[in-house]
């Protein structure tokens, strides 16, 4: 399938699956893409995609990009889910260790350069995993933040040159923790101390009543997104 023909599925897929669920959309993904992958990081909505895909296509990859810098809530949140489905996700790490990216570029480049962290810690591995797939599914959803207000569930990805999936694109916090609640889902502690939205631990703060459920991310930085979506 050339990138025209690509296009001319993604843009009709879009259209279908806009007002249809998000596990008839990951049904429908993974029939018509059999190489692709879930990326997990473990928060309130990918382990929903996470139990979504095990009912679907319990086979299909999950990948997770392994900063070396999680909280332990998360790596525990990992053991968890894997234990609880018999499913071993793979672990992305950066090419640098953390003592060989302060050797090169300074101590604690997540506060003087983050940008330039998350190329590292983050971007560059996750260009490398999805070289290996036709299409991936993310957890981002419209209303989490400006920059993905316009997100389609069905999506032609240019920055990585594959096919992307976003099944709760439409969805709001209150209906992610409508389906945690209402089948058991796993999910990471963290988000019952006041972390709506979860990243590396030298990046993310907890947020007060009322401020925006991204705002403990890259706190007191202009900084919103860590550039795996565009």
């Amino acid at each position: 399938m050339n990138l025209f023909e690509k296009e001319v599925l993604v843009n009709k897929a879009a259209e279908e699956f806009e007002n249809q669920s998000p596990e008839e959309l990951i049904r429908w993904a993974v029939n018509t893409f059999p190489s692709i992958t879930l990326a997990c990081s473990f928060g309130a909505e990918d382990v929903v995609l996470v139990d979504m895909l095990q009912k679907v296509s319990p086979e299909t990859d999950i990948f997770y990009l392994d900063t070396n810098v999680h909280f332990q809530e998360t790596y525990d949140t990992r053991d968890r889910l894997q234990d609880h489905y018999q499913k071993s996700f793979i672990q992305v790490l950066p090419k640098l260790t953390l003592e060989e990216q302060a050797a090169q570029y300074g101590a604690e480049l997540w506060l003087s350069t983050p940008n330039e962290c998350c190329n590292i810690r983050k971007v560059d591995p996750l260009t490398d995993i999805l070289k290996n797939y036709d299409a991936w599914i993310t957890g981002i959803r419209r209303d989490q933040a400006p920059t993905r207000a316009n997100a389609k569930k069905v999506e032609y990805d240019v920055k990585f040159g594959l096919v992307k999936f976003n099944p709760l694109a439409g969805w709001t916090s209150d209906d992610v923790w409508e389906y945690i609640r209402s089948n058991g889902i796993i999910y990471n502690a963290l988000h019952d101390q006041n972390y709506p939205s979860i990243g590396c631990s030298h990046c993310t703060k907890a947020v007060t009543p009322g401020e925006d459920p991204r705002a403990g991310r890259w706190a007191g930085n202009d900084k919103t997104e860590c550039g795996l979506h565009k």
